[in-house]
């Protein structure tokens, strides 16, 4: 079978909607350590947030302060908002990541989510935004005690937790399972991820991101 058709970028874009994830994977050491640590085929994950009457938003959580955080209008560190566009692209041109987009296929009548999901997105984000990202200790740490289903009192907010604890508001998952139980192949095609509410994730579809 041939590999998909990767997507052009800004076609991509205009068909994210909310609760989309864009997962990412680099070549750095960094990146390689995340999925060393974590045991994923993938080392970043977001969720999309589109809203009415703003353009496309990726909401993460990373080390970088390189864009405005849009909910704070601050350059901050850790969980931030940011345009999906200048996200997706600093990952691709600034850190080497390729980027593969996941649609959501949700309970609402259009395939989407309902607005009272959107509403819990944004309590997420009032709840989460500009907590810190983990150490690497912090990172193990978490991720061992989470696969032994063990939550963490801690204040900081790995990308695939932050992911998690969304879906979770929304009622997309069961809040059976600790937010660091999660890593970012949690939401790849390869783990059996226990959607609620007859939603589902495709696949990945790989996006051509411009590389400058």
């Amino acid at each position: 079978m041939s590999p998909p058709r990767a997507l052009p970028f800004a076609e991509a874009v205009e068909l994210t909607r909310t609760g989309d994830v864009w997962v990412f994977r680099g070549a750095s050491i960094a990146d390689r350590a995340i999925r060393a640590v974590t045991n994923a085929p993938v080392n970043h994950v977001g969720m999309a947030v589109v809203l009415e009457d703003l353009p496309p938003l990726l909401w993460h959580a990373e080390l970088g302060r390189s864009l405005p955080d849009v909910w704070t209008g601050q350059h901050q560190r850790g969980v931030q908002l940011h345009d999906l566009a200048d996200a997706v692209c600093t990952w691709k041109q600034r850190y080497g990541q390729s980027a593969w987009l996941r649609q959501l296929v949700g309970p609402a009548d259009d395939g989407g989510v309902t607005a009272e999901m959107e509403d819990a997105v944004l309590r997420t984000v009032a709840r989460f935004d500009g907590r810190p990202f983990p150490t690497t200790r912090g990172l193990v740490s978490g991720w061992v005690n989470g696969r032994l289903r063990r939550g963490t009192a801690a204040e900081t907010v790995f990308c695939a937790e932050l992911v998690a604890a969304t879906y979770t508001a929304m009622g997309l998952l069961a809040d059976d399972r600790p937010r660091n139980a999660y890593d970012p192949g949690s939401f790849w095609s390869g783990d059996d991820l226990p959607l609620l509410k007859g939603a589902t994730l495709g696949p990945e579809i790989p996006v051509d991101v411009p590389a400058a």
